[in-house]
């Protein structure tokens, strides 16, 4: 007996976007790992890259998570 279910139809106003397929599915019709969602409606699912785009954009330039520079100029584990 399996322990979790796989949902093969998604409950409705689900939408997702497949990043296999380039398109907007209401439920769940690919796998998890080649899509984006759930989103509120068909309209939102429908700009999921811009979305992730603008999000991408945001993380990118979020100080929070720029490090690299830390550590600069002080002496490497060689001690030089």
């Amino acid at each position: 007996m399996a322990l979790f279910k796989k949902r093969t139809v998604g409950k409705p106003g689900e939408w997702y976007y497949c990043l296999e397929h380039k398109k907007v599915e209401e439920g769940p019709e690919c796998p998890a790992q080649n899509r984006f969602g759930p989103y509120p409606s068909r309209e939102a699912a429908q700009h999921a890259m811009d979305t992730a785009r603008e999000r991408n954009l945001e993380w990118d330039t979020d100080p929070k998570w720029h490090d690299e520079d830390k550590g600069k100029g002080e002496s490497g584990p060689s001690g030089a």
